[in-house]
């Protein structure tokens, strides 16, 4: 039976922080959420939450109080008259401390 320590460190061993958080998703609905303190993100498909949460807390030194992950479908679309389909992608909402803040829009010219 392994205890919830030697779990976290097995996450810390082998999570890859920037492998698992790839793009900060910037839509008109992210952007209203966060001020609820929520910030959303690309994720790799195979992360979990408790691997999003650590990559999260070491990127950007904020502490997650929650995760909520969605799985959107790749759609079939059309391009020159060719049937295509858009690649699958995992979203993660996480939720903050309240007090802490990730600006996804710093350094933007």
């Amino acid at each position: 039976m392994i205890n919830k320590k030697e779990k976290e460190k097995k996450i810390d061993a082998t999570v890859d922080s920037y492998d698992s958080v790839l793009s900060p998703v910037i839509t008109e609905k992210a952007t209203m959420a966060s001020q609820y303190n929520q910030v959303t993100f690309k994720v790799s498909i195979n992360s979990s939450k408790p691997e999003i949460k650590k990559a999260v807390e070491r990127i950007f030194g904020v502490q997650v109080i929650g995760i909520n992950t969605i799985r959107v479908k790749g759609k079939l679309k059309k391009f020159k008259g060719k049937i295509g389909k858009t690649p699958a992608f995992k979203k993660a909402i996480v939720t903050l401390k309240e007090g802490d803040t990730i600006d996804i829009t710093q350094n933007i010219q």
